[in-house]
C-alpha cells in the first residue's frame, strides 16, 4: 500500500509541474527571431513544423541537432489567429504546441528530423504527453510540401510494421497554413530556465536521453 500510495503522489506531483507553468514569465534573453522567406533561400535551409507535447521539450531537443539553424516555439494548427499562450492553453483554439525548424538539408534530412521526432515523444497517446493533456498538445506532423508528407507517410508506415511502439501510432498528419511564434519567454526555455521544475522533472530527461541515442549527430556544441 505504501508504495501504491507513494506512486500516487509522484504522478500528482508531476502532473502538477506541466508545461502550464509557462504562465509565470521569467526574463529570459531575447531568442533568435524566425526568419524570411529571402533569408531562407539565401540560406539553402528548409523547415519542418512539428507538435509533440510541451514545446519546451521539442525545442531543446531540435536545437541540439546538427544541421539545425534554429528553432522557433508556437503554435499551429487551429483557426484562431494571432494565439496566446492562456488561449491555447485552454484547449479551446484548436492549436497545437509546435516547432518550426530551420535546417540545413545538406547537413540533416528530413527523414533524419522524423526519427528524432518519433524518437523524443510518445507519438501513441491521444492528445498527451506524460502530464500534459489536451488538443494542444496532440503529436503532428504539419507538412510544407508533397515529399514531406510522403516521407512522414513512409516513415510512420516503416514504424508501425516493424511494431516500434507497443500501440498505435496516433500522429496527426496535416497540410501546414500559417504558424505562430510563442510569446519572448517561451524561446530557449529549457536554457533560461533550469530551475524550473517541470524543466528538471521532464525536459531535461528527455534531452539527456536524446543526447545519448542521438550522439553522432549532435552539434559540436549549442547555441
Amino acid at each position: 500500500m505504501n508504495r501504491i500510495f507513494l506512486n500516487v503522489m509522484a504522478f500528482l506531483l508531476l502532473v502538477l509541474q506541466s508545461c502550464t507553468e509557462g504562465k509565470t514569465k521569467p526574463v529570459a534573453t531575447p531568442a533568435l527571431p524566425p526568419l524570411s522567406a529571402a533569408e531562407i533561400k539565401a540560406k539553402g535551409l528548409e523547415i519542418a513544423t512539428f507538435a509533440g507535447g510541451c514545446f519546451w521539450c521539442t525545442e531543446a531537443v531540435f536545437e541540439r541537432l546538427r544541421g539545425v539553424d534554429r528553432v522557433i516555439s508556437g503554435y499551429t494548427g487551429g483557426p484562431e489567429k494571432n494565439p496566446t499562450y492562456e488561449q491555447v492553453g485552454s484547449g479551446e483554439t484548436g492549436h497545437a504546441e509546435s516547432v518550426q525548424i530551420y535546417f540545413d538539408p545538406k547537413q540533416v534530412t528530413y527523414p533524419e528530423l522524423l526519427e528524432v521526432f518519433f524518437a523524443t515523444h510518445d507519438p501513441t497517446t491521444l492528445n498527451r504527453q506524460g502530464p500534459d493533456v489536451g488538443k494542444q498538445y496532440r503529436s503532428a506532423i504539419f507538412y510544407h510540401n508533397d515529399q514531406q508528407k510522403q516521407q512522414a507517410v513512409a516513415y510512420m508506415k516503416e514504424l508501425e510494421a516493424k511494431k516500434a511502439f507497443p500501440n498505435r501510432i496516433v500522429t496527426q498528419l496535416q497540410p501546414y497554413k500559417i504558424f505562430y511564434p510563442a510569446e519572448d519567454y517561451h524561446q530557449d526555455y529549457y536554457e533560461h530556465n533550469p530551475n524550473n521544475p517541470y524543466v528538471q522533472s521532464v525536459t531535461a530527461p528527455k534531452v539527456h536521453k536524446f543526447e545519448k541515442q542521438f550522439k553522432a549527430k549532435l552539434k559540436t556544441r549549442t547555441s
